[in-house]
């Protein structure tokens, strides 16, 4: 189809540049043109945005066009990344969204921008896990100081193809849904005021599904707080164990003593803080931190319902938000770490057990169909919880009896309510998610089997 034919079909009004008045100085033509970038990427009509392009790359009739589209674009797209933050998205958030709606390539753009956004604030008023957020990424600064990176695009890059490609950024990043603020922006961090108050995307904010979940040490999201390092290496190790091992019984005995090491430290550590007059809040008491965990295609349903199963079993609450693709996990910071490496880890051992359970389906002439895998990974997710939440109850048990009910109990509830409380004053409105259906009584039965022998229902909260 013609552009002129794409003009035509387009419902958002805008017909070329045959609509625009010859008149018009330069600044208003970009003007409306970015505007109607908007509106058609609001309304997914590819071709309309098609139009805009052709327009904004082929005005000959306009003397300098470029070099007005250039200032243009170099000043709103610094802009858009920052109504991006105060809209509650946060550095990772919107690479990684970019990237899953718009391609790889406007990801690498975006974290460009992202970086070079960051970098006009002083180092000490951006929150230390932003910084690292775009760390994760490599954003390699290669253009020129004193030069923005629309500036040096343009010149490293075909006017025609990028053209486009910043436009599209820009106009996407402009209509993006409000997110819930889980952390100051940059400009308004302060250190002496991040003691457990955020903690989003941390090591939390990788995709799940694909190794680890983003880069840095666990910790390094969710505010100051004193958390072991030798605990969580231990556990570490314990969790690579499990996932190198092609033994059930191995990966059973490696995951379980993971959990352990976790239930239990975060039952002394909790007790630390209270005798220390730190654990509950107030001006110098560690707060619930809230992190963001993003969750990648296939079985999303089923991986949020093993992301909850292991939230619950470790003292913390999470919530999917389904139309963009995380998960908000909330809690106190060891809990959250336990939570990303266990989570991390069993998706890992969950899609080894659910390959292994495939083969032998196929070898049986049961071909290994996406109803087998749903059902597999739901049964997993439920067991796993079921399993999980037993070891904290054991190690729960365990401390009470060293400890006492009188001392115990009462921090445990404390921190809890603590973490209800934030939850409830995030998400007000959050409803329970559909339950999933399960389509392969083999698929669930062989998923429930490998939770038994390898490693460790709820159903997730959703937010449409």
């Amino acid at each position: 189809m013609g552009s002129r034919d794409r003009r035509k079909s387009s419902g958002t009004g805008f017909r070329g540049a045959d609509g625009l008045a010859a008149d018009l100085p330069p600044v208003r033509l970009a003007e409306i043109l970015l505007q109607s970038a908007m509106n058609v990427l609001s309304s997914n009509d590819r071709a309309g945005f098609e139009s805009v392009s052709e327009v904004l790359v082929q005005r000959p009739d306009v003397d300098e066009w470029r070099s007005y589209v250039v200032r243009d674009l170099a000043t709103r797209l610094p802009s858009a990344v920052q109504q991006a933050w105060s809209r509650g998205w946060e550095p990772a958030d919107v690479i990684r969204y970019v990237g899953r709606r718009l391609g790889p390539g406007r990801a690498g753009l975006a974290a460009e921008a992202v970086s070079e956004q960051l970098a006009g604030y002083a180092a000490v008023t951006v929150d230390p896990r932003w910084h690292a957020q775009v760390a994760e990424f490599e954003v390699d600064r290669w253009w020129p100081a004193g030069q923005s990176v629309v500036q040096a695009r343009l010149e490293r890059d075909s006017w025609v193809v990028f053209a486009p490609e910043l436009l599209e950024l820009v106009a996407f990043l402009l209509v993006l849904p409000g997110l819930e603020r889980i952390g100051p922006p940059p400009g308004e961090y302060r250190a002496s005021e991040a003691n457990g108050a955020g903690g989003a995307n941390g090591p939390g904010a990788g995709p799940a599904g694909a190794g680890p979940n983003g880069a840095g040490p666990m910790g390094a999201g969710g505010g100051a707080r004193p958390v072991d390092e030798r605990v969580l290496s231990r556990i570490r190790a314990l969790l690579a164990k499990a996932e190198a091992t092609t033994s059930e019984a191995e990966a059973e005995a490696f995951t379980a003593g993971a959990q352990e090491r976790m239930a239990r430290h975060s039952i002394d550590l909790a007790m630390v803080q209270a005798a220390s007059g730190q654990g509950h809040g107030g001006a110098h008491g560690e707060r619930p931190a809230t992190r963001r965990i993003w969750i990648d295609p296939p079985y999303e349903q089923s991986k949020t319902v093993l992301l909850n199963a292991v939230a619950s079993a470790n003292r913390t609450r999470s919530v999917w938000t389904k139309n963009i693709g995380f998960c908000t996990v909330i809690g106190f910071g060891a809990d959250l770490d336990a939570v990303e490496a266990l989570f991390t880890s069993l998706l890992v051992q969950a899609t080894a057990a659910m390959n292994r359970a495939g083969r032998i389906e196929e070898a049986g002439g049961r071909a290994r169909s996406k109803t087998f895998r749903q059902s597999f990974l739901a049964a997993y997710a439920f067991r796993i919880g079921e399993r999980l939440t037993e070891v904290t109850q054991q190690q729960t048990e365990a401390a009470r009896t060293e400890i006492g009910d009188d001392r115990l109990l009462p921090v445990l509830a404390s921190r809890q309510q603590d973490v209800e409380d934030r939850f409830a004053e995030l998400f007000p409105s959050v409803t329970r998610g559909r339950s999933i259906r399960v389509g392969d009584a083999m698929g669930w039965a062989s998923g429930r089997g490998a939770a038994d022998q390898a490693t460790f229902g709820t159903s997730a909260q959703v937010r449409p």
